[in-house]
């Protein structure tokens, strides 16, 4: 049963969804993400969150893990506090069954499957758009759960210089700066950043393996970003992105070394990270109705993990792709695009490199016609792993009154198995085959002149899950405790309501309810780490150069390692002030109630926190 403390907070959300406005807003919103082409987000059948730049400034949030949980429903698993292993369920997917971008070009570690989320920090993201449903039409491999693309800042008319430092409790302290223009058919953003914690112990005493160690895990975070775009002629637009970013991360362990092998918890464990994003892009009008694309990426993710002994892990992702957009006129916008796609692994467990190369053909119509409108895409990969793979989605809106939006939207995913299923030792099997899912949403939308609500109810089944088979008689020769196989389906389905509304010229409110349902199909037993419900409700008040706000965060129980974590409420506080044209001072107070957070089994994240914040923006 739904306790009484979320009850309390769910009455609490769902009131903030009737406060709407009685005159429909022409406010819109555009998106990259649900299309790959800027489009209004009025027209798409798919529900895609945005994360602004003034959302990402005024947020309280201490990550980007942290951020996108509160604003876009995404369920948080973190190994511990800010900095440890940490990984995002959309939609009750898994991490693995979710793509992470970075100005359109996937990151993440193709050993382990998925991107750390914890190696991008908030200071050189303008804004972040979420993908919730399927992806893989449009995205390919891996996002059965949706999407999360972070765009980095930009440069734009005039000079613009940024500046931040931070300090807080458990030793945290961050630093960041930047600077950003265009001037004469060049335009710029170079930014960097650094932040490190001492933390607490990633582990509680009495973990279930005995590697709890009473030392602190803290870590450290270093990020740089370089963008540089020339306009050669009108409407043409070459740019290049570099973002670097470099992890180091303490944790607790235990290693098993000769001559004794007895477990030893005391080495100094260790994860450093360094990802590396390079890119060079195009992007131009062709003709009237006619814009075209392209990009040459690589994104590199070097892993080093370990105390006495070291495992090292390194990832190279290239891609060429090349887009087409056409306006055909009543038809709609159809988009044509080409990718090749190249995955490159080495590792200390492999015995020698390992290759995955992919091509595919996308395309994608979208379109609208009075109160109507439609989305269609189709995409054909074919993997040297496992062949050939087709997706699609197909959907509509229609708008039965001003302000009022019904979506429909059906689609297909597919996750590719990740180099370790595939050829770690004695575990990874090469002839698996790539999990599949089919994806149905429906959603009601309503915005008005001061306030914006809206409902979808979405399921979403996958099959053919590569999971650990222990019976090892049921794995290919060889394998004398078990393999990688395709093992289970799962059944993944929900309801997500949202909305925000402005209460006069000072104080605004939103709320966000998820209710999950995610299990396996074959034992009916709840998927571990996924949350039954998730809600968070938010105010925020604002008079001349003073503002303040309040976050609450309630997570209900979940299973995790024969464990059923207890649910957890925490409140996040914070206040500003402007005292000049350029300089603003913040002062918050997360976890103000000093909850005790277990994130995943035996972990513990941060108690209640201070930060001290001082901010620094001159503006043309």
């Amino acid at each position: 049963m739904i306790s009484t403390h979320f009850r309390g907070l769910t009455l609490a959300a769902a009131c903030s969804l009737l406060f709407l406005g009685a005159v429909a807003s022409a406010q819109t919103t555009v998106v990259v993400t649900g299309t790959r082409e800027p489009l209004a987000s009025q027209r798409l059948a798919a529900d895609v969150a945005v994360i602004d730049a003034d959302t990402l400034r005024g947020s309280s949030a201490d990550s980007l893990a942290d951020l996108l949980r509160r604003e876009a429903g995404v369920q948080l698993s973190r190994s511990g506090g800010p900095g440890q292993s940490t990984g995002l369920f959309l939609r009750g997917a898994a991490s693995q069954q979710s793509v992470l971008l970075v100005d359109g070009v996937r990151i993440g570690s193709a050993t382990l499957g998925y991107a750390a989320a914890e190696v991008l920090g908030m200071q050189q993201a303008e804004r972040v758009e979420v993908l919730r449903g399927p992806g893989s039409s449009l995205y390919g491999a891996d996002a059965v759960g949706g999407v999360v693309q972070v765009f980095t800042k930009s440069g734009s008319a005039g000079t613009q210089v940024e500046g931040r430092a931070a300090i807080g409790g458990y030793g945290s302290r961050e630093f960041s700066g930047g600077v950003r223009g265009a001037q004469g058919g060049f335009d710029y953003a170079v930014g960097l950043s650094s932040e490190r914690s001492d933390g607490v112990s990633a582990l509680r005493p009495g973990d279930a393996f005995g590697n709890y160690n009473p030392d602190r895990d803290g870590h450290r975070l270093d990020s740089a970003q370089l963008r540089l775009g020339f306009g050669p002629a009108a409407g043409h637009r070459v740019g290049l992105l570099v973002l670097r970013s470099k992890l180091n991360s303490q944790y607790d362990a235990s290693e098993y070394l000769p001559p004794t092998f007895a477990p030893d918890n005391g080495a100094d464990f260790r994860t450093r990270v360094d990802t590396d994003v390079t890119s060079l892009d195009w992007r131009g009008a062709l003709a009237t109705g006619w814009t075209g694309s392209a990009r040459v990426s690589r994104s590199v993710d070097d892993a080093h993990n370990g105390g006495s002994q070291i495992d090292a892990y390194r990832t190279t992702r290239e891609q060429v792709a090349a887009q087409l957009a056409w306006q055909t006129g009543r038809v709609g916008q159809l988009v044509l695009a080409l990718e090749r796609d190249e995955d490159r692994a080495r590792s200390s467990s492999y015995g020698a490199p390992v290759v995955r190369r992919n091509a595919a053909a996308v395309a994608e119509l979208t379109g609208h016609a009075g109160a109507w409108a439609w989305q269609a895409d189709v995409r054909r990969d074919h993997s040297s792993d496992f062949g050939g793979v087709t997706t699609g989605r197909l959907g509509g809106t229609y708008a039965p009154a001003p302000g009022w939006r019904l979506r429909v939207l059906a689609g297909s995913t597919f996750r590719a198995p990740s180099f370790n299923d595939l050829y770690f030792p004695d575990y990874g099997v090469a002839t698996l085959q790539p999990e599949r899912g089919q994806s149905m949403e429906v959603g009601l939308n309503w915005q008005g002149a001061t306030g914006t609500a809206a409902a979808t109810l979405w399921r979403n089944r996958v099959r053919e899950l590569v999971g650990y088979q222990s019976d090892a008689s049921l794995c290919p020769p060889g394998y004398s405790y078990g393999c990688a196989a395709n093992v289970n389906r799962a059944r993944l389905q929900g309801l997500t309501l949202n909305g925000a509304q402005r209460l006069g010229a000072a104080w605004s409110l939103k709320a966000q309810i998820d209710f999950l349902e995610a299990r396996d199909q074959a034992t009916g037993a709840r998927l571990p780490r996924r949350a039954a419900h998730q809600a968070t409700l938010g105010a925020t008040w604002t008079q001349a150069d003073w503002s303040a706000s309040a976050s609450v965060l309630r997570v209900g129980e979940r299973p995790d390692g024969g464990k059923r974590l207890a649910a957890e409420t925490t409140l996040d506080l914070a206040a500003s002030w402007q005292f000049d044209t350029a300089w603003q001072l913040q002062a918050k107070l997360l976890n103000a109630t000093d909850r005790d957070v277990e994130p995943v089994r035996d972990y513990q994240g941060l108690g209640r926190q201070a930060w001290l914040v001082l901010r620094y923006a001159l503006r043309p």
